[in-house]
């Protein structure tokens, strides 16, 4: 049965609070400003709300996931910080002697109070109302780019993600205490997902009987990790690794495996749109999806500001239509127009190559250009070759490779004249002044990675990842809007 939670529990030691949490304390302040209570109204047809025992608060268990990604924590090691920082239990709204939720609450209402519910519109339209509320955006501009997130399995097995983060709780302990070595299970020998499981958790356990080698800090947040994995993440392991993540190309020779987040932010650098997709989809085509979720969440839009992939043809026409200014510069090779098979090849803008439908990118690029038209530029055909042998074994090859081939190649025309319009608004002072600021997102993207652990995914499958995504860009925007009122003040 839900009861909603209207304001700290009466308690004798209440005045604790304002003695140990200071007036600019990060999570005194955030609760300050914000209204937690649009969480309860979210969620509670998601419960029971006459009937069986009292649940716990849906407000605290999601203020416990803004903490785990403000303070880069595991389950365990959030719900054990709230038994003894008094800031932390001033956040949740605890009394000071109150006794924590167990770890595995979390992992219940990750799974099955916040599926289906559109977590990262809703937080980011809330975190932009509480902006304009406190009037601190005053742009009409957005700024668009998108960062990519590894897959917690680096496209390894689940047994080599196991017998990895075992071996390294194992070489962890054994610099604490040699001596556990004696004590330690035998590494499992069989390539058997089951058998790994077995001895991960054998791992812990001995571990675990030794109060003061777990205890260490550098043991501790390992074992806590390899304990979650087991818990939380068991059925995402069976099924053999991360489904949803994919391969996505930053250069030519290098990719990852796992998610892209294309992010609309403000020069204020609020973030006031973003979507979650896997790592293989490309930014171009997220445009007019961030624009509308910019204006849901109250944004006026009326300048674009973005690298060139934004260029290609169908945002022009949309921008265009729109009475948007796009600051994107033009290139060449992504504002083609008309493509022959456009749908099976997309243009990766970072490495400068096309990447077929089954994610292989192009090796190299030939141009050719008949000599009438060397000055004008028209007539130009540039083609991009594929790795023939690839191509031989794809199951992707009907249609798209011709069997018995030696060599497989993409073509596409250049035409000069064809985005006249755009090409002179690149050449003005308005554009360069707007494309001065497109470095903030560049910030934004590296304070998401580098403070708030958002180049590795927390968990497998595209939900676990729009939810990681949802709590931390919606942490890092209110830290961002607790500053902007400070300075104002």
């Amino acid at each position: 049965m839900l009861v909603k939670q209207n304001a700290l529990p009466l308690s004798a030691y209440a005045g604790l609070y304002d003695m140990v949490v200071p007036k600019d304390n990060l999570l005194r302040r955030m609760n300050e400003v914000v209204d937690f209570s649009f969480i309860y109204d979210e969620l509670k047809e998601k419960y029971c709300v006459d009937n069986g025992r009292n649940a716990i608060d849906p407000i605290r268990l999601f203020k416990y996931l803004l903490l785990k990604v403000i303070y880069e924590l595991s389950d365990v090691d959030v719900v054990e910080r709230s038994r003894y920082d008094l800031s932390f239990k001033y956040f949740l709204g605890m009394a000071p002697e109150e006794d924590v939720i167990h770890p595995s609450s979390l992992t219940k209402f990750r799974k099955l109070r916040l599926k289906d519910v559109e977590l990262l519109d809703l937080l980011m339209k809330k975190s932009v109302e509480i902006a304009i509320e406190h009037d601190l955006i005053k742009s009409k501009a957005i700024i668009v780019d998108s960062t990519h997130t590894q897959s917690r399995y680096h496209q390894k097995s689940p047994k080599e993600y196991l017998v990895e983060l075992s071996k390294k709780l194992r070489r962890q302990v054994y610099e604490v205490d040699e001596t556990m070595k004696e004590l330690m299970p035998d590494k499992n020998p069989n390539n058997n997902l089951e058998e790994e499981l077995n001895d991960a958790q054998s791992v812990v356990e001995v571990i675990e009987r030794n109060e003061v080698v777990s205890n260490m800090p550098a043991v501790k947040s390992t074992l806590n990790l390899l304990k979650e994995v087991i818990e939380d993440d068991l059925e995402h392991i069976q099924s053999m690794y991360d489904k949803d993540a994919r391969v996505g190309h930053k250069t030519a020779d290098s990719h990852y495996f796992g998610y892209k987040t294309h992010i609309a932010m403000t020069k204020e650098r609020i973030m006031v749109g973003a979507i979650v997709t896997t790592g293989e989809k490309h930014d171009e085509k997220q445009l007019q999806e961030l624009v509308e979720k910019s204006r849901t969440a109250g944004m006026k839009v009326e300048t674009i500001i973005g690298d060139a992939a934004y260029s290609e043809k169908d945002n022009l026409k949309f921008t265009s239509k729109e009475k948007i200014q796009l600051v994107s510069r033009l290139s060449k090779t992504v504002t083609h127009g008309n493509r022959k098979n456009a749908e099976k090849f997309e243009f990766n803008k970072d490495a400068k190559m096309y990447v077929c439908s089954a994610g292989h990118m192009s090796i190299k690029k030939t141009s050719t250009r008949p000599k009438k038209h060397e000055e004008d530029g028209e007539g130009t055909v540039e083609s991009y070759w594929f790795d023939v042998e690839k191509c031989q074994v794809c199951p992707l090859r009907d249609g798209c490779y011709k069997e018995g081939a030696k060599t497989k190649s993409y073509s596409v025309s250049i035409k000069s004249n064809t985005h006249q319009a755009q090409a002179e608004f690149q050449e003005t002072d308005a554009f360069k002044e707007e494309a001065k600021y497109r470095y903030m997102i560049e910030a934004k993207n590296s304070e998401l990675k580098c403070r708030h652990g958002y180049d590795r995914a927390t968990s497998s499958g595209l939900f676990g990842m729009q939810l990681q995504a949802a709590t931390t860009l919606f942490g890092v925007n209110l830290k961002r809007i607790l500053k902007l009122i400070h300075e104002k003040a």
